[in-house]
C-alpha cells in the first residue's frame, strides 16, 4: 500500500514524467533568423531535396515514438489508451535515462489493426523509431508485420522481442552455470501470445530444436485448427513430435521452463518432473507461475521472475534502450534477428565468469556496461547484416 500511494503521490507532483527540453537557445535577433524564419527555410529546402537529410537536419536522428492502444497494458489488460498512458510516459524515460534516447508518448483510440497501421504511417515522418507497445495479441503480430513492410524506420513491439532477448541472454547464462547444451535441451514456454511466440522464435534461431509452446488449453501443435495464425506459425517450428496434453505433460522431462502466462499455473511436483539442473523462468507479474523458493526447493537450479524484488529480474529495460540506441546510431533501417541475437549476447556477456552465480545470470538493471555492450553489438550485427545506413525513401 505504501507503494501504491507513494506512486500515486509522485505522479500527481510530477504531473508528468517528461518534458520537451530546446537544444537551442533564442537569445537574440539573430539567433531567432537562423533556427526559425528566414533561415529554417533552408534545411527545409534540403529536405524537399532528398527526404534522408530530415535525419540530418532535424532531432528525427533520435526519437522514437512510443505507441499504444491501451489494450495489453502490463498486468491491467484492456484500460484504454489514456489509462496506459503513464506507462507510456515512464517507457519515455527509461528510453532517455538508460540511452539517450529521445522518446515520446502516443496513445491510439482506436482498435482496428489497419487504422492503428495507417495512423503510425501517417506519422512515421516525424520519427526515427516506432516502440510499439502493449497491444493485445494476437493484433500486435498483424500490426507489426504491416508497419515493417511499409516503413523504412526500425519497428520495434518491445513486449514480443525485448523479452525474448532478455529471456534468451537470460537462459544462454544460465546453461553455462547447469552444463547443458542448447541442442539437447527441451523447452517449454506457457503462453502464446505476443512474448511467448517471440521468445520461441528467437530461441529457435539461436538454436534451440527442442520447443514445446502451450496455452490455457495446454500445448499446441500444428494439428490443432483452432490456432490463430500467429500461434499456428510458431507451431511449425516447435514440437515436431506432435505432442499433445497439458502444461504438466509438456514439463516432465524439460530442461527449461519459460513462463509469460499467469500466476501459480506451475506446481512443486511439475518441476520435480524436470530433468536434473531445471531453469525456471516464472515471470508472471506481479505473481509468478511458482513462487522462487517452491521451484528451488523442488530441485530447480535457476529460477528467474518478472519481479524487483527476487534475484534474476528478467526485465526488458536490460534490452531496449541499447537495442535502440544502436539501431539509431547506424541509421538502421529495421531490427533484425541478427540484431536481437547479438544484444542477447551482450547482455550475457555483461556478466563476468566471476559474477556469474545462480543468483546474478543477468546483470543489475542500472549496470551502466548494459547500454554500452548492447548498442556496440547492435551497431556491429547492423552492419554485418547490411541493416546499417539504408533508410530510403517510401
Amino acid at each position: 500500500m505504501n507503494l501504491k500511494r507513494a506512486a500515486l503521490e509522485r505522479h500527481y507532483k510530477l504531473k508528468g514524467k517528461i518534458e520537451v527540453v530546446s537544444r537551442a537557445k533564442i537569445e537574440s535577433v539573430e539567433d531567432l533568423a537562423v533556427l526559425y524564419t528566414p533561415g529554417v527555410a533552408q534545411p527545409c529546402l534540403e529536405i524537399q531535396k532528398d527526404i534522408r537529410k530530415s535525419f540530418d537536419f532535424t532531432r528525427r536522428n533520435n526519437l522514437v515514438a512510443v505507441i499504444t492502444d491501451g489494450t495489453a497494458v502490463l498486468g491491467l489488460g484492456d484500460i484504454g489508451p489514456e489509462a496506459g498512458m503513464p506507462v507510456m510516459e515512464g517507457k519515455c524515460l527509461l528510453f532517455k535515462e538508460l540511452g539517450n534516447v529521445d522518446a515520446f508518448p502516443l496513445c491510439i483510440q482506436s482498435r482496428d489493426p489497419e487504422t492503428i497501421v495507417e495512423t503510425i504511417v501517417q506519422i512515421a515522418g516525424s520519427f526515427g523509431g516506432i516502440n510499439l507497445e502493449d497491444i493485445s495479441a494476437p493484433r500486435c503480430f498483424e500490426i507489426e508485420e504491416k508497419l515493417k513492410k511499409r516503413l523504412n524506420i526500425p519497428v520495434f513491439h518491445d513486449d514480443q522481442h525485448g523479452t525474448a532477448v532478455v529471456v534468451l541472454a537470460g537462459i544462454i547464462n544460465a546453461l553455462k552455470l547447469t552444463g547443458k547444451e542448447k541442442h539437447a535441451c527441451r523447452v517449454v514456454i506457457n503462453g502464446a501470445g505476443s512474448a511467448g511466440i517471440a521468445t520461441a522464435k528467437l530461441l529457435h534461431g539461436f538454436g534451440f530444436e527442442n520447443i514445446i509452446v502451450c496455452d490455457i488449453r495446454g500445448i499446441i501443435a500444428r494439428d490443432d485448427k483452432s490456432l490463430n495464425q500467429a500461434q499456428m506459425e510458431i507451431a511449425g517450428i516447435t514440437n515436431h513430435r506432435l505432442r499433445h496434453g497439458s502444461l504438466a505433460d509438456a514439463l516432465d522431462g524439460a530442461d527449461i521452463f519459460v513462463g509469460v502466462s499467469a500466476p501459480g499455473v506451475v506446481t512443486a511436483d511439475m518441476i520435480r518432473r524436470m530433468n536434473q539442473g531445471a531453469i525456471v523462468f516464472a515471470m508472471a507479474n506481479p505473481v509468478p507461475e511458482i513462487m522462487p523458493d517452491l521451484a528451488k526447493a523442488a530441485g530447480a537450479a535457476v529460477v528467474g521472475t518478472g519481479r524487483s524484488d527476487f534475484p534474476n529480474q528478467i526485465n526488458n529495460v536490460l534490452a531496449f534502450p541499447g537495442i535502440f540506441r544502436g539501431a539509431l546510431d547506424v541509421g538502421a533501417g529495421e531490427i533484425n534477428e541478427e540484431m536481437k541475437l547479438a544484444a542477447a549476447l551482450a547482455i550475457a556477456d555483461t556478466v563476468s565468469k566471476e559474477e556469474l552465480t545462480a543468483d546474478h545470470i543477468v546483470p543489475e538493471l542500472l549496470d551502466p556496461r548494459v547500454l554500452k555492450n548492447v548498442s556496440k553489438a547492435v551497431r556491429e550485427a547492423a552492419i554485418k547484416t547490411g541493416a546499417a545506413g539504408v533508410r530510403k525513401e517510401v
